[in-house]
This record gives structure tokens, sequence and C-alpha cells, in this order.
């Protein structure tokens, strides 16, 4: 659907019957008619130029803090500029290096596909090419007894429900790790606040992730193809969308980095690096007596309920990659 001067609704509607809507703003006249001012002007227009332009500037006013970020990533952009508050006003593709290229077949048969199809077409194309159901064609074997269990048949749908029952379990340092791996944003909690690379909080959670890793199959190359197809089926559901506003329930705004309070309800913080949000602003009230709302990039959301049929249903869950956002916070 082309997108014009009106919103296009992403999921289901919402439990109080007002849908989360997807933004497309190509059609102001100005930049300024779309985002209130940045404050990163020289990331901006360079981000207007396309990425090389964007690399060029990408180290002049950052907002996303040197201690959130890497200096390398499998991105096209680094994460100084994913990460940073223009990006989420103005929002570019992010292409993981390699997917595409290598995974050229599985994008033909999507394109393809009816669009009620895609998700088994994506489904099977994984479950062949990494043998999921065949581990052993992989190398892969049991463990003997007595030594742990088996993480044979650790895979992507695995992963992500681990996260959604825990968010700071084995699984989720998996996801986390491959979000810094893939686009160098740094976890900021994992079941205490991650501050000091060297300290005992992020052992444990570089534990975690290499527990979560290991006897596994290419686990972190199966998110990679997990992003892509999200982002491939947003683009066709929602052609010329931008953003969506997602909602998450919380006790205390202190919970979060606070880099910036504007007044009545307006703030800038800087979100972990992957984060679960919800399309329904009913259900964040569920979790917190404070609601943050937030215009996600949709070329940040990693996976949505909705995209494969029986996977993240339970609670309208979105889960948003990271970096420096502006949010409103409002009570019940």
């Amino acid at each position: 659907m082309k997108i014009e001067n009106e919103p296009v609704a992403v999921g289901a509607n919402t439990s109080d019957n007002v849908p989360t809507i997807c933004r497309g703003d190509d059609n102001a006249s100005s930049p300024s008619e779309t985002k209130p001012h940045s404050g990163d002007d020289s990331l901006h227009s360079d981000l207007l130029r396309g990425s090389r332009g964007l690399l060029a500037g990408a180290t002049h006013q950052a907002t996303l803090p040197r201690e959130a970020r890497l200096p390398i990533n499998r991105c096209n952009l680094p994460a100084v500029v994913l990460g940073s508050l223009t990006f989420q006003r103005y929002p570019a593709e992010l292409l993981l290096d390699g997917v595409a290229e290598l995974h050229r077949n599985l994008f033909q048969r999507l394109e393809a596909a009816a669009p009620e199809a895609r998700a088994d077409v994506f489904r099977d194309y994984l479950t062949v090419h990494f043998r999921l159901e065949r581990p052993e064609d992989m190398g892969l074997s049991s463990e003997p007894r007595g030594q742990g269990k088996n993480r044979a048949k650790a895979n992507y749908i695995k992963m992500i429900r681990g996260w959604s029952f825990d968010a700071d379990s084995r699984e989720g340092a998996v996801l986390k790790g491959w979000v810094e791996s893939r686009f160098g944003l740094t976890p900021r909690y994992h079941g205490q606040p991650l501050r000091d690379p060297s300290g005992s909080a992020y052992r444990r959670y570089q534990e975690m992730r290499a527990q979560g890793l290991y006897g596994t199959n290419a686990i972190e190359a199966q998110l990679d193809l997990v992003y892509t197809f999200c982002q491939f089926e947003l683009a066709r559901r929602h052609h010329g969308a931008r953003h969506v506003t997602l909602y998450r329930g919380v006790n205390r705004l202190a919970d979060h980095e606070v880099l910036e309070s504007r007044g009545k309800g307006q703030h800038v913080v800087l979100l972990n690096n992957l984060n679960s949000f919800t399309c329904s602003r009913d259900r964040a009230c569920e979790f917190g007596d404070y609601i943050l709302a937030v215009d996600i990039p949709l070329t940040k959301i990693f996976f949505h309920c909705g995209l494969l049929p029986g996977v993240l249903q339970g609670e309208d869950e979105f889960l948003v990659i990271g970096g420096v956002a502006e949010v409103s916070l409002s009570t019940l």
C-alpha cells in the first residue's frame, strides 16, 4: 500500500480500539515538518546525502554515548549513527553484511510467494539451510549423559521464546550479544546495570551469552535472517512508512538512563540495546504505573508479534533495537 498522507496500521488494533500507526514522512516539504529539531544537525545533513556522507559526519555532535557503542559492527551504518537521536527521527535502511548476498535464493522465493505463504517459506528455508531437524548433518551430536542438556536443538524460535519469558535469561544474553555484534550497540542492562566492561555484571552477561551459543548451529546467522525477513515483511506490508508508536510500562523512569529531561513528560533516554515494547497501550499498563510512548523506526524492529504464527503473540510484543530515543512519559 502506498502511503501518502494517511497513516497505516501495524499489526492488530490495540485493545483500546486505537490502532498503532506507522507514519510515512516522505511528503513533507522540509525535514522540519516531519520531526522537531534534533540537535544532531551534522549527522542529519549527512543522512540526507546518503550513507557515505553519513559516515563522514558521524564524529560530530554524537548523541550516543561512547561507552554504549563499539567502533565496528556488521552493518552498513556505524553504531554512532544508527544509535543516535537523529536516526530515530530520520531513519535509514539497515543492511547486515552479506545476508542478502548469501541468501539470495530465499529472498527470490519470498518475492515469488503469496503474502500468506511467506512465513512458511521462511521457516522451511531455515529448517533446511541450517538442518534444524537433522543437527547431526552439521556435525552436532548428543552430549554424553550427565554432561548437561543437549544444545543441538537450540534455534531462533527458542531464543525468541526464551526472551519472552525472561529478557535477562541465557537466551536474552544471546539476543543482546547478537545486537552488540551486528549493530555495535552494547547492552546496558542484563539482570543488573552493565556499566563496567571489566566488572562482575558484564562478565556474568558474557558467560550467559557464551553458554547460550555453545553447542548450537549458527544461532547468530539464524538471527541475521530473522531480522532481514522482518524488514522484508514490514517494507511490503507498510510501504512508505517509517515509524510506529510503541509503548512500554515502567514503574520508575529512573530505571532507564535519562540523558535529558525536557519537561511536560518529554525525555531523551538511552535504551538497552534490545528492548520489549507493545503496540497496545492497554497491555503496557499491565507492566507499570507509567507509560513510555516512543516513535520507533521500522528499521529498528528485530521481530514482532504476527511475523511468524505461534511465536511471541501473548502481549502484542515487539523486539526493538535500542539507542538514544525521545520518549513521552504519561500516567495511566
